[in-house]
């Protein structure tokens, strides 16, 4: 292996680690040799992934944490600090999604998703970045989306703070680059996770979806794992503030590969 490819003994927080693809994320990182917390607000689910983290190395662990609660936030950091002594890596994958049309949608639900996937992206951002600073440096890595690029309809909330998370990547790139902090992004194209099964599977939507990227299939939790190793890897030194689609050629798709019959 390209030893630059190699992340053994970095310490990594992953928000939104216990489910979905911050969980493979979260498995994979681990597996990989490094020292992963991940955090959820969810206890059963913290439960679960700490067992499966403990597979990889006692080391490893889960965490209470909601990304959309500042003493929340700190508080997972300072353990994380106290514990681990450092913190080298950060993956923000949690995130909400409302299904609402734009016109009928609650502002409480609207406050909500952006409370979560934005605000709780900074929050995280801002936590890590304090103990990178003390360390010479780290890597972030936030999840952005397809609808940082494109609108998807119904999902307005989630569109805006998805795009709102691709602006914040490269605003933090610029300012934390001279602390030794790189901070970039993955767009996922259309992966069925807990958060959009619903939306996506067996439905016009997903069908269409589907057609238009040219691989013809949505993603596997797995298939983003490469990605953010190697955007947390020193194989990545000299790139920050991009966002790196993960999407089966989707937003390359002027039109649809596989028109749906």
């Amino acid at each position: 292996m390209y030893k630059d490819f190699d992340i053994t003994g970095k310490v990594a927080v992953v928000t939104g680690g216990t489910s979905g693809l911050g969980r493979a994320i979260a498995l994979g990182m681990a597996r990989s040799g490094a020292r992963v917390f991940a955090g959820s607000r969810d206890p059963g689910k913290v439960a679960d992934t700490q067992a499966a983290l403990k597979e990889a190395s006692p080391d490893n662990d889960a965490l209470a944490m909601d990304v959309a609660d500042p003493a929340s936030v700190e508080r997972a950091f300072a353990e994380v600090r106290e514990r681990a002594g450092r913190l080298d890596i950060l993956v923000n994958a949690a995130g909400i999604t409302h299904k609402a049309p734009a016109i009928d949608m609650a502002l409480d639900d609207w406050e909500r998703v952006l409370r979560t996937n934005l605000t709780g992206t900074f929050l995280s951002c801002q936590a890590a970045a304090r103990l990178m600073k003390e360390n010479g440096g780290g890597a972030i890595v936030n999840i952005a989306s397809l609808a940082s690029y494109v609108g998807l309809s119904w999902v307005c909330a989630y569109g805006a703070s998805k795009a709102a998370v691709k602006e914040l990547t490269q605003v933090l790139a610029v300012e934390w680059a001279d602390l030794g902090i790189r901070v970039n992004a993955i767009a996922p194209g259309v992966f069925p996770t807990p958060l959009n099964r619903a939306l996506i599977e067996g439905t016009p939507r997903g069908n269409w979806l589907k057609a238009h990227a040219p691989m013809g299939r949505f993603g596997e939790p797995e298939e983003l794992v490469g990605a953010a190793i190697f955007l947390c890897s020193p194989a990545a030194s000299f790139i920050t503030g991009e966002t790196l689609a993960v999407d089966g050629g989707f937003l390359a798709c002027g039109a649809p590969a596989n028109p749906p019959g």
